[in-house]
């Protein structure tokens, strides 16, 4: 089935919640503070403005003034898109459906004064608050890579100008050069991610540098649609693509950003452009509120809201919930139930069962563009898995199409649900 933008919206969402009699605020509406205006997030709080025709007073905080998706990022690397073409505005979230969208951080959460503070000195009580503020990094998980350096080994794994960054320095190698990425350990945003990435920078190479080199250090024994995509390079990069695993020592790696050199395993490899990908955490605001079990933040999949406090809901890569994998898709769906749940909980209205889903596409070459995605339910200790399917590895070139113009729909019909 092609995915359009229609098609998209209705997903995930079984009927319109009907309001019954509102609980009674002494403040007058009640208030929901939302952190992080990503799939999570924006979805989340469009849906809260929107469902409850104005009866929520929701807060969206987001520090940055143009948001660029970190799905469809390799797309930009690769040449498929320009970066104008992932970057969205919160306008119509404010202008449309009334929310309060303040660009700011948000620094600390009181949980018992029910207090979000921000940077610029703003403090914003909260009936229930959302975070869905994507994900960090772990210090250390990569020996001499760290945030200080990224400018020299950029991770793009936060999209926007590392995103341009990477690319200039793909774009800007030495003929027959050698781009080298550092893949992350399990649990990650976006598990197909690196390797779509490395399908683009090839496919980028083969335009502008067809002689370069790929070096692929990889400290996991396997990874999302691993066959496509070796089937893939094997079939468009011939030669172009080395992966070094766990067996090899790629769980065993070292950078120096100076030298741009790679230490595999005691065996030092210069390379020209170095893509350092790191361990994942929660983002930061998640720990300075309490709420994680030290990296990830634990929720119930029946309404997404935290194990820790119920007054505090947790969406997308930031949370430990389960089988759903960390993706902009699973953001958006937790989102619409999160909105639900927290509607019920504030203003009485319907509350249906939980459904989840997801699917990760890949585009490993022009028009060949694969999937991978499943259907979830929660249960008492996890949101589990119910249904999955994959891209079959020697499928036509007419299907692989089919899934790239999927791809597109799907694209635009997540960022209309997210932003309005």
């Amino acid at each position: 089935m092609t995915l359009n933008r229609r098609a998209f919206i209705g997903t995930g969402v079984a009927a319109a919640a009907a309001l019954r009699a509102p609980m009674v605020w002494s403040q007058g509406r009640p208030r929901v503070v939302v952190v992080g205006g990503g799939a999570g997030g924006a979805t989340v709080a469009r849906y809260l403005a929107k469902d409850s025709q104005g009866q929520i007073d929701v807060t969206l905080v987001e520090p940055t003034r143009h948001y660029y998706t970190c799905f469809f990022s390799n797309l930009y690397i690769g040449g498929f898109r320009d970066i104008a073409s992932i970057g969205h505005s919160y306008g119509k979230l404010a202008a449309e459906y009334g929310i309060n969208v303040v660009h700011d951080w948000a620094v600390g959460v009181d949980r018992d004064a029910k207090t979000v503070t921000l940077a610029g000195g703003a403090v914003l009580p909260y009936d229930r608050l959302v975070l869905s503020p994507g994900i960090d990094f772990v210090d250390g998980s990569v020996p001499g890579w760290d945030v200080t350096v990224q400018n020299k080994m950029p991770h793009a794994y936060k999209a926007g100008s590392q995103s341009e960054l990477l690319k200039a320095q793909i774009e800007a190698m030495p003929q027959g050069g050698r781009f080298a990425m550092v893949a992350p350990p399990n649990p990650y945003r976006c598990p197909p991610g690196p390797y779509e990435r490395i399908s683009m920078v090839a496919h980028l190479l083969t335009q502008v540098n067809p002689t370069a080199k790929i070096l692929l250090v990889d400290p996991k024994d396997k990874y999302s649609k691993q066959a496509l995509f070796e089937e893939g390079w094997a079939k468009h990069y011939p030669g172009m693509v080395e992966r070094i695993g766990p067996d090899f020592g790629g769980d065993k790696v070292e950078v120096r950003a100076d030298a741009m050199e790679v230490v595999i395993d005691g065996t030092v490899e210069k390379v020209d452009v170095c893509n350092v990908i790191p361990g994942q955490k929660a983002g930061r605001i998640c720990e300075m509120a309490g709420i994680t079990d030290g990296n990830w933040a634990p929720v119930t999949g029946y309404t997404m809201q935290s194990r820790i406090d119920g007054t505090i809901y947790v969406l997308g890569d930031a949370t430990a919930q389960g089988d759903m994998p960390k993706s902009g898709y699973s953001a958006n769906s937790q989102a619409k139930v999160a909105a639900m749940a927290i509607r019920g909980e504030l203003l009485g209205s319907s509350v249906f069962p939980a459904k989840f889903s997801n699917t990760c596409w890949s585009l490993i070459a022009p028009e060949d563009g694969v999937k991978v995605g499943a259907a979830y339910e929660p249960t008492d200790e996890k949101i589990a898995s119910v249904s999955s399917f994959v891209s079959q590895t020697g499928e036509d070139a007419a299907l692989r199409k089919q899934t790239y113009e999927e791809s597109l729909g799907w694209y635009a019909g997540i960022t209309s649900d997210m932003f309005g």
